[in-house]
Formats: C-alpha cells, structure tokens, sequence
C-alpha cells in the first residue's frame, strides 16, 4: 500500500487539538486496511518525524434516517500518533 493510500486526511477537533498541545499527538482518519506499521511508515515518510507509538481504532458508522429511507455511514479507522520529544507537523499549526 502507498504511503499517500494509508493517510486519508488529518482530523481537527477540541480532543485533538488539546492532544497535539499536551501530549505531541496527532490524529488522523487512516485506511480501514492499514496496519499499525504502515501508519507509523507513513507519517514518518510524509512528514520527516520520529513516531514512538501508534493507536490504532475502528469505528463503525451509524444508522443514519432522512424521512422513511433508512441508510448507514461509511467505516472509518482512526489513529492517534505519539511523535518523538521536540518533533512537530507543521500542517497543523496555526489551526
């Protein structure tokens, strides 16, 4: 799988934003098939970073209702990556 394949997009919230600012953690919504070791090459080849730990988490998606048609949103997979002492992505700053 290629690097740009594992990484779908970054994910902003309050959590995550208190998470980057605390812990030097990011988060990103990843391939529902990538391996805790593919993220890991992933975003240390994207981003030129050292990464200590990789949590990796499956969402399922939620009934969803609009009027009698009843349908469901997509699977996701969700991870939260531990960076090295002193390492940052600049993609997130200023957000």
């Amino acid at each position: 799988m290629n690097v740009y394949d594992v990484i779908k997009k970054p994910l902003i919230s309050e959590k995550s934003s208190f998470m980057r600012s605390n812990h030097n953690q990011y988060c990103f919504a990843v391939d529902s098939r990538a391996t805790k070791q593919q993220i890991r090459t992933a975003v240390e080849k994207l981003f030129g970073v050292k990464v200590t730990e990789v949590r990796a988490m499956n969402y399922h998606g939620k009934r969803k209702r609009m009027g009698r048609n009843i349908g469901k949103t997509s699977d996701w997979k969700k991870a939260i990556v531990s960076l090295a002492e002193g390492m940052k992505i600049d993609l997130f700053e200023g957000v």
